[in-house]
């Protein structure tokens, strides 16, 4: 081997890792179509202004300010890095109008100080992150003293009997493979570890890209402590299955039962 190509970088050290997350993790124009859509149907208004919780690099409130001319938007986040990654990458890329209507806040999501709005979404399993019901709990009540009279929460949940396996699932992508690593499970505490790796056609990764810490809250769990937070109106959307293929179908509709699925993910839909 030559000494240029031992020194030539590999993908993984080329790579951005929050550019491979948003290929892989995130789909922001069908996650806010469902939101907008369902919004309107629960209090008969359009959606204006939402706040986007634990935003990482805020892609989802970008988008949303960028797809109509009156969408407002805040988001937060404790990293600065990754706030700063979506200054550069996302709000850079705004008009001068679009910039105008959005804020990105470094702060903790329980306390942060922002406007009254009339949507907070709390996506990617982000709330996992509180590992009892206390703290579960209060971060429900923070966000509904954020919400205008009217105003939704919007959650996703994961389960599904593999939920609970230490596994690896790949995913392939033109130029990389995403891996989601449940690296451990814990049954009595409910407690897991999940991690991101990316592999790349030269044999190279990127390890750990991102490590969560979360407890595996189970829908009824998050159904009673929204109910305990004040929560008037808590309802399920679960996503209908394609007859012929047998997966899912992206339509997610109320529901008050669903399948025993290796592996699911719903919405949570709460209104005070």
């Amino acid at each position: 081997m030559s000494r240029a190509s031992r020194s030539k970088p590999t993908m993984a050290e080329q790579a951005d890792r929050h550019v491979l997350y948003e290929e892989s993790v995130q789909d922001p124009e069908s996650e806010l179509e469902f939101v907008a859509e369902t919004f309107l149907a629960v209090t008969g208004r359009p959606l204006k202004f939402i706040r986007e919780d634990f935003c990482g690099t805020a892609n989802t409130a970008c988008y949303w300010v960028g797809s109509g001319k009156d969408h407002r938007a805040v988001g937060v986040d404790l990293d600065p890095e990754v706030l700063e990654w979506g200054r550069a990458h996302h709000l850079a890329g705004l008009s001068r109008d679009e910039r105008s209507r959005i804020e990105l806040v470094e702060g903790d999501v329980m306390t942060a100080d922002t406007p009254a709005v009339d949507a907070v979404l709390a996506m990617n399993f982000s709330y996992y992150l509180f590992t009892t019901r206390d703290r579960l709990r209060a971060y429900f009540e923070s966000v509904r003293k954020r919400l205008v009279d009217d105003g939704v929460l919007f959650l996703d949940a994961f389960g599904g009997y593999e939920a609970h396996r230490e596994l690896e699932e790949r995913t392939e992508y033109d130029d990389f493979t995403y891996v989601w690593d449940q690296a451990s499970f814990d049954p009595i505490q409910h407690a897991m570890t999940c991690q991101i790796h990316f592999e790349f056609p030269d044999d190279s990764a990127l390890e750990r890209a991102f490590e969560y810490h979360w407890r595996l809250w189970t829908l009824p769990e998050i159904r009673e402590v929204l109910e305990e937070a004040g929560y008037a109106s808590v309802e399920v959307y679960w996503e209908g299955t394609d007859e012929a293929t047998g997966e899912g179908n992206g339509i997610y509709e109320p529901a008050d039962t669903g399948d025993a699925d290796a592996g699911w993910i719903c919405y949570v839909v709460a209104r005070p």
